[in-house]
Parts: structure tokens; sequence; C-alpha cells
């Protein structure tokens, strides 16, 4: 057993695009994850169609064994998280898992959207945060304005920022020696009973729901009795493993690691997100600070082209379901369109994903209608109603005001696109409260 001062937990963060599965795999490959006959690119991301975008969807996480270069043995859990806002849910709960993080920066591209956004929710739970310069085999790459844009937007040294290239393997070996170096190991007690984070959960056909859990305190055994905090179930754990990337069966989670458990549960709902779990024998009063549950915030009805499709559709959405709790669903009706559901997403992109993969997965034809938000209806009689769909309008008799949802945002942009951006957010109705200039910085409005 090794001792949880050589255990380092991070993720890997960054834009979409930027790189970060790749490194994932120089990493994996580096440190004997899998041998060269079973490497393949993108190795972490598992669904068909993270392949051929080339976006990462689903979290993943793996362990590892590292041998630095002072002699040391250390265990490295990986968690890769996706690039795209739409599913920075995923991001969250990677972060809260871990105690460190590497911003991986393309060095053609500079600092982007996403990148800010993960950084900024990486800082907010004290993250340690090892900036990486990827893509420096690109004749584009230019490492000194990276450098100057990380330093004056996010506000991170990067004297010692690495660059890398995740299609050569480049500057691979310092990343795993500044993680060593430079990343706080977990804090926790094997001694105290056990308490243990949810982090994601998941539906395997053979196994039912499989949980990824950290261990906090204490330590998780196989066939002990254990207990969800939020629904005060009690479970036993049937199997405990790891992923290498490849699951592997163990007997025990120590203090500080990151795997994953079975306990026969069939629905992902008994198992939420930033759960505590702790042995049903020796209960905890206090549960851990969960992370925010991702609400659906893009809602879309989805009929079938053929009418006879519709059960085939209803199976699919609640096949679709098990595997993403952030999708919701449900049954709607329409004069033109006939049966069909209204489904909630947390974005466009996770639209456009799961319409893809239930024409793919499950052979059938949709129909779309116009994608759109939740809007609040506050009634005379001082009661308040959600609307989805403009046909279940009250009577305007009825309807003291409607509200619709509103983001605040930070829009930060080199000089040459500001007036084009203020006529954008003017022209949709945005109003702006501050704009600010300074010295080396890009504008934020």
């Amino acid at each position: 057993m090794s001792s949880i001062d050589n255990i380092r937990n991070f993720a890997i963060i960054a834009h979409i695009d930027h790189g970060k599965s790749t490194i994932a795999d120089r990493i994996i490959h580096k440190c004997g994850g899998l041998t060269d006959r079973e490497m393949k690119s993108q190795v972490l991301d598992s669904m068909d169609i993270e392949r051929e975008r080339g976006i990462t969807i689903k979290a993943q996480t793996v362990k590892l064994n590292y041998k630095a270069k002072n002699g040391k043995d250390y265990i490295l859990n990986i968690i890769d998280t996706p690039g795209h806002v739409d599913f920075s849910y995923e991001v969250s709960r990677s972060l809260y898992a871990c105690e460190g993080s590497i911003l991986i920066v393309d060095s053609t591209q500079g600092v982007e959207a996403q990148t800010l956004a993960n950084v900024y929710q990486a800082l907010d739970i004290n993250h340690e945060i090892i900036p990486v310069l990827n893509k420096i085999d690109l004749p584009a790459s230019d490492l000194d304005r990276t450098k100057k844009q990380i330093e004056d937007v996010i506000g991170i040294d990067t004297e010692n920022a690495i660059p890398c290239s995740g299609k050569t393997g480049e500057g691979i070996s310092n990343i795993l020696e500044q993680i060593i170096d430079q990343l706080p190991s977990p804090k926790g007690d094997s001694g105290k009973d056990l308490k243990c984070l949810l982090v994601d959960s998941w539906y395997d056909t053979y196994l039912g729901v499989v949980i990824l859990v950290r261990v906090i305190n204490g330590k998780l055994i196989k066939n002990m009795k254990i207990k969800m905090l939020s629904t005060n179930q009690d479970y036993i754990v049937e199997k405990v493993g790891v992923f290498t990337p490849k699951a592997k069966d163990i007997d025990e989670l120590n203090t500080g690691e990151i795997g994953f458990i079975t306990t026969g549960i069939k629905v992902l709902s008994e198992t939420k997100v930033g759960d505590t779990i702790c042995d049903a024998l020796k209960p905890l009063t206090d549960a851990l600070p969960g992370f925010k549950p991702s609400k659906p915030v893009v809602f879309c009805g989805l009929f079938p082209v053929d009418s006879s499709e519709y059960q085939k559709l209803k199976d699919g959405l609640a096949k679709l379901q098990l595997n993403d709790a952030s999708f919701s669903y449900e049954a709607e009706s329409s004069s033109a369109l006939g049966l069909g559901f209204r489904c909630g997403f947390l974005g466009l992109l996770h639209l456009e994903i799961i319409t893809e993969r239930l024409e793919r997965e499950f052979d059938v034809n949709l129909l779309t209608t116009t994608p759109g938000v939740v809007y609040k209806v506050n009634l005379n009689d001082s009661k308040s109603i959600d609307l989805q769909n403009p046909s279940t309008l009250p009577d305007p008799t009825l309807i003291n005001s409607i509200e619709e949802p509103w983001i605040k945002a930070t829009i930060i942009t080199p000089d040459e696109y500001l007036g084009s951006i203020i006529k954008l957010c003017q022209d949709k109705r945005g109003i702006q409260t501050n704009l600010s200039y300074s010295g080396n910085r890009d504008n934020k409005t």
C-alpha cells in the first residue's frame, strides 16, 4: 500500500480542441498504462461520437503508476474533462475530486473562453495550477505571446510554464515531474470513519450503476455496508476497482484514492452526484459540501418522423437518461407533429449530441422543434408557473408579469472587435454595466 504523500490527483482542463485528450494519451503511454499495441488516439474518449468530432463529452478517470526522477513511486489519478461550455458541470465535479489542475493552452490560439471559465472554477476551490503550452510543433506556435496572455488575462505566473507537444510527446516528462513537485498530495486520515465523495455515476448493462468515488477519510472495502447521506439508503459494496485505463478489480480503496464501486443499484437517480458516502455502521452527520447539480437550460420538442417509432424513441430516451442525469424529458403532444417528448438540455451542443445518439444508436428518425428557454409567468393570484411551450401560456388576463432568463457575462476581447461586440450586445437587449481597459490587458466589457 502506498503512502498518501505519494498520491497526486489532478484534472486536465482547457478550452475545446486545445489537446487535453492527446496529452492524456501521452501521459498514459509514458506511465505504461497501456502497451503500444493497446494504445489508440483519444483513448479516454469512449463514445464513437467523441472520437469523430474530436471532443470529450464525459469526464474520464485513470490511475497510473509513475517512477519519478527522485526514485520514488507515485500514483497519479488523472481526470480528463470536457472543454465545451455545455459540459461545465462535468468539469466542476471533476475538480472537486482533485487537489490540482493541469491547464492546457494551445500556443497557436492563446487563451480562449473555456480556458478562463475552467480556471476560475479551479481557483475558486484553491487548486494548484500547472500551465502547459501545447502544440509547440506547429509553425504558428507563439510561446511568448501565449505566456503573456495567460499572465495578463488569468493572472497565473508562467515562469515555469511547460512547452509541450501532445502529438510528438515532447515535454511530457517535464509535465509529470512538475505534477510530482508542484501539486499537493491529498489530505485525509485513514484512521477516521469512512467518508467518500460521489464524483460520477453511469449505467452499465452488466453491473448496474457504476459509481465513481473519491475517498476523503477511511477506506472503502469490498462487501462492506455503505450509506448514501442524501437518500439515507444502505447498500452492500459488491465490487471495488480502478481504471488503469482498463477496469481492474481491487479489494479496497484507501484515503486519497479515486476508484469505482458497484452496489447493485439499477436506477441512476438513486446516486446523486456530489453525495457523501459513509460506513452504514458508523454513519456521518455532516455531509461534504456538494457542488451544484446541473440544470437543463435549453428545451426543445423531439418527435418521431414516423408515429410508429414513438415507443422506440421513448425507450431510447430512457436508456440515454441512464447515462446522462443532466438530460430530462417528459411526454408532450402536438396537433401538427403528434406524440413526442419535451426535452431539457444543457446547451445546443448537448441537444445536438443527444439527437445524433438517438438517431444513430436507436435508429429513430427525428423532428426537432426550435430550441427555447423556460419563461417564468407570474399570475395575478401571486402564483407562478414555468412556461416551456407557448401553447400552454395562460389567458393574458390572468398574467401579472413574465420573466425570462438573463446571464451576467464578462466578455474579454482584443481591441479590434470591441465595437462589433458592443453593437451585438445592444442588438440582443444586453445592458452594459462596465468597460475597463488596462495597459497590457485585453479589454473587458
